[in-house]
Parts: C-alpha cells; sequence; structure tokens
C-alpha cells in the first residue's frame, strides 16, 4: 500500500497537475477545451461549465492538499471564468461558451448548476473567498426552486428556465425524464456545500436525496443503480452501469460520514457495500474494470473515470468491511491504470479508454467538456488524504 500511495502521489504532483496547469488559457480566461488523441490543442474550443467547474474543484482540493501557491492561482483563474459562466440576469450557470466568452449552449442543466455549487464551495473552503460561498448558495436556491419538483430532480432546462428534452444526460437510446446520474452528482454537490457550510436546508435535501437513492433508484433483486428513469421512476431500460456504482459505493458514503447520522448509516450502508460487491464479482478482473451491461451484453471498455472510481471503492469497500479482497483489487485497480491508461507521450495525460485487449481507443480526445481531472485527481487526492 506505501508504494501504491507513493505511485499515485507522484502520478498527481509530476503529470496530472502540470498537465492541466499547461492547458491555461491567459488570452481568453479559463483552460482550452479540446485536445485531440494526436495531442493537437485547441485553444478555439468551446468551454464546457462542466469541464472548468471540474478544473476550479481540481485546483481547490489540490492546494488544500498540497499547500502549493502555484495551485491556489490556478484555482483562482477557474473561478474568474466559473464567474463568466454565470446568467446574472436569469439565474444559474450555461451548459457552454465560445473561447471568446459569449454563450454557446445556454442550456441550464440540473448537473452543471450541482458541479457549480461542488466547485465554489471547495473553493471557498480553499481560499475563504465569500463570494464565492455566496455565489454556491445562490445556486442552491436556484436548483431548489428551477429543478426540483415533488418527486425528486429535474434534468434540463432553457436559459430562462423553460423544461427543454435531456439529451445531454440521456444514452442508450433513451431519453430520461430523470436520472441516477444527476442525483448522484446534486448529492455531491450538497455534501460539499454543506462541509463548506453546514445549515439545516442542505442537510434536509441529502437526507431527501438518500432517501430517492433508496427507494426509487437502488434496485435489490438486481443489486444495482437503475440509470434512466421517466418522471415517475419507472425505468427505461436494463442497465446496469458499473462505474456509477462503484462510484456511488464510496461517495455516497462519504456524504453519510459527513452528515454523521447512526440511523441512516445503518439504512443506506448495507446498499453501498452491496454495490461494491455486485460490481467485484461483475465488472472487475485483473484486466480493468468493466464499462456497464445492457441488456445482458457487457461492454468491456476501460473508460478512464470507471477505473478510477473502482480504485476508491475497492479502497472504501475494504475500509468498512475488512475484507482484504477489496484491497487486493484496489491494488490491482491501480496496476493497471499505471501500466495501461495513462498516457506516456509527452504532453499528454490518461486516455480516454482502452480496449479489451489493452490498446488505446484512437477515436476519443485526451481532454473535451466531459474529460478533466476530476475523476483521475479525485482518486489521488481523496486517497492520499485518507491515509490508507
Amino acid at each position: 500500500m506505501e508504494q501504491m500511495l507513493k505511485e499515485i502521489r507522484q502520478e498527481l504532483t509530476e503529470h496530472i497537475i502540470p498537465f492541466w496547469k499547461g492547458l491555461r488559457d491567459d488570452v481568453h480566461g479559463g483552460y482550452i477545451g479540446r485536445v485531440e488523441y494526436d495531442l493537437t490543442r485547441r485553444p478555439e474550443a468551446d468551454k464546457g461549465c462542466i469541464l472548468n467547474s471540474r478544473i476550479l474543484w481540481f485546483f481547490s482540493e489540490a492546494y488544500m492538499l498540497l499547500r502549493d501557491d502555484t495551485l491556489k492561482a490556478e484555482a483562482e483563474h477557474a473561478y474568474a471564468m466559473l464567474c463568466r459562466m454565470t446568467d446574472e440576469e436569469n439565474g444559474g450557470v450555461y451548459w457552454s461558451l465560445h473561447a471568446d466568452g459569449t454563450v454557446a449552449d445556454g442550456t441550464k442543466h440540473t448537473y452543471n448548476q450541482a458541479f457549480a455549487v461542488y466547485a465554489l464551495s471547495a473553493y471557498f473552503r480553499a481560499t475563504g473567498n465569500r463570494d464565492a460561498l455566496r455565489r454556491a448558495k445562490d445556486l442552491f436556491a436556484v436548483i431548489e426552486t428551477r429543478c426540483r419538483d415533488e418527486g425528486g430532480y429535474l434534468e434540463a432546462f432553457t436559459a430562462d428556465w423553460r423544461p427543454e428534452s435531456n439529451e445531454k444526460l440521456s444514452e442508450n437510446g433513451v431519453m430520461a425524464g430523470r436520472t441516477m446520474n444527476t442525483l448522484l452528482h446534486v448529492m455531491e454537490g450538497y455534501t460539499g456545500l454543506y462541509e463548506a457550510w453546514p445549515d439545516d436546508s442542505v442537510r434536509r435535501r441529502l437526507y431527501l436525496i438518500l432517501d430517492v437513492l433508496e427507494t426509487r433508484v437502488w434496485n435489490p433483486e438486481k443489486r444495482r443503480q437503475e440509470v434512466f428513469f421517466d418522471h415517475e421512476y419507472h425505468s427505461l431500460i436494463d442497465l446496469y452501469s458499473f462505474g456509477h456504482d462503484i462510484e456511488t459505493s464510496w461517495l455516497a458514503d462519504h456524504t453519510l460520514d459527513v452528515l454523521a447520522d447512526e440511523g441512516l448509516t445503518a439504512r443506506i450502508r448495507p446498499i453501498l457495500q452491496a454495490m461494491a460487491d455486485h460490481t467485484y464479482h461483475a465488472a472487475f478482473t485483473d484486466h480493468g474494470f468493466a464499462n456497464e451491461c445492457e441488456r445482458g451484453v457487457v461492454n468491456q471498455k476501460r473508460i478512464w473515470w470507471v477505473q478510477a472510481e473502482a480504485v476508491l471503492g475497492f479502497m472504501n469497500a475494504w475500509q468498512r468491511t475488512g475484507e482484504t479482497r477489496y484491497r487486493d483489487a484496489a491494488k490491482a485497480q491501480w496496476a493497471y491504470i499505471r501500466d495501461h491508461l495513462i498516457d506516456r507521450r509527452p504532453g499528454s495525460e490518461w486516455f480516454w479508454y482502452l480496449h479489451e485487449d489493452g490498446t488505446p481507443g484512437s477515436d476519443e480526445p485526451i481532454v473535451e467538456p466531459w474529460k478533466c481531472p476530476y475523476h483521475n485527481g479525485r482518486m489521488a487526492m481523496f486517497l492520499l488524504k485518507s491515509g490508507y
């Protein structure tokens, strides 16, 4: 374990952080929004709020961990861009801006609002910037007044908050009215906000989210989360999202730790342990962690974010249960990432995905609005902070 953590720290400080520092755009602000597989940089590419929020979160957390003032400066740079992505008139953050700072896609998606809350909360904790906390609180109010109904959280809206179809978080041939993914990351954003601002209004919403996870999203017979729903929480597809299940298994556990409610923990934690256990048997091999299983067919791509989340999920399962098979799985997952997924070409970071035989998928870029330092950076920082 000591050697593994040494390698992960080195990957964070000598590879991931320098790569993302190198994408800083001092002409238009923020960070370059796309790097092709062949490592061609596209400074003219649109800048997505998801990417920028995650970069802000990443540098804020990295500064809190490493206390390197250059990381604080990067967080300040990302914060300035997130402020530009905010609709000061109608509230909320846009989906994306053009490179010149004009609005590219004015969609207001609940998922984006939640990640902005997450990032702003981390930035406040890192710097004490009260304006960042105000903005996080404002977005919390936006989500609660615009993005929620009596059943839970909704998905997509126009710039002026009229309901819009949910192409952005719907996949696998369905159009979802609600998604597990949005619920998961609202929980994550609110957990970060509660760490920055432990207000009862946030706490109550976290209880609501965990109740929805338990009663609507979790399928105890199949030992999985359902993924895509209509507005009444009817599942739209037979799909195991292995990556989201292993991610939820530790991420919701972190929320339980933050809430520190023994009764709630006793109710929810067995669900999370069942998620981790099922993915251990269904998705994990010595050759990485499978992506998903749709209608009985396993997608064997080894996606970058899924591999990172598997390390964290298995480490958390080991900590919670003491079962060494999870510790060994986490070590094997890291070895797979180290030996295959990290792109050793100068000027690159991690491949988007690998085929089952370990060869990289050359049809996906190294950076784009979803490909960011959030999953791999978080894996490294959470493990280093936890001191396993």
